[in-house]
């Protein structure tokens, strides 16, 4: 019993819940609860789009371009990395969409939406230095995007502390790799 006087205290109550509900249907999953400014969020996760479809054509080209002594585990690093990202990717679209927006998948200006760079090394040592760069890169963008939601859209924020807790064990993979690669 305690409880629901508990409950009382701060929800709306169920007949002002319903009607907020049904007028505004399509809108979908974007009620009068949503604190944030949607255009502004769809603007900023089409640029972590951005940055996660740059980060999976850089691990791509590493993979696939990897070569010396110590190649294949660190070109598989890679490639397990470029799915991550992919899977990154493929999470903020879904995301875009649900807030009602459209993600940007055009490859025109691809490169200066993201906040990651493109690289195309050809030196081992150069392609991991470049992709622990860019994860750092990504590391301190999704804290500060993180930080600037907030409360106002904890489905997002929830949804980028999974993909930066997933950045920075790409991050520690590759400084690993590299501290092996310096011994």
């Amino acid at each position: 019993m305690c409880c629901h006087v508990g409950m009382a205290e701060f929800l709306t109550d169920i007949e002002t819940l319903r009607a907020r509900a049904r007028a505004n249907i399509e809108q979908g999953p974007i009620t009068d609860a949503y604190g944030a400014d949607r255009e502004r969020v769809i603007e900023v996760l089409n640029e972590a789009l951005a940055t996660e479809l740059v980060c999976v054509l850089r691990y791509k080209r590493h993979y696939f371009t990897a070569t010396g002594l110590n190649a294949a585990p660190v070109a598989a690093e890679f490639l397990q990395h470029a799915n991550e990202e992919q899977g990154h990717a493929d999470q903020i679209a879904l995301r875009i969409t649900q807030l009602q927006g459209s993600p940007n998948f055009d490859p025109e200006g691809l490169t200066t939406r993201s906040h990651a760079e493109y690289d195309d090394s050809s030196a081992l040592l150069d392609m991991v230095r470049e992709d622990l760069i860019a994860e750092r890169i990504a590391i301190e963008s999704y804290s500060e995007i993180i930080e600037w939601l907030g409360t106002k859209d904890s489905t997002t924020r929830r949804m980028l502390e999974d993909i930066l807790s997933v950045e920075e064990e790409h991050a520690d993979d590759l400084l690993s790799i590299l501290e092996d690669m310096n011994a």
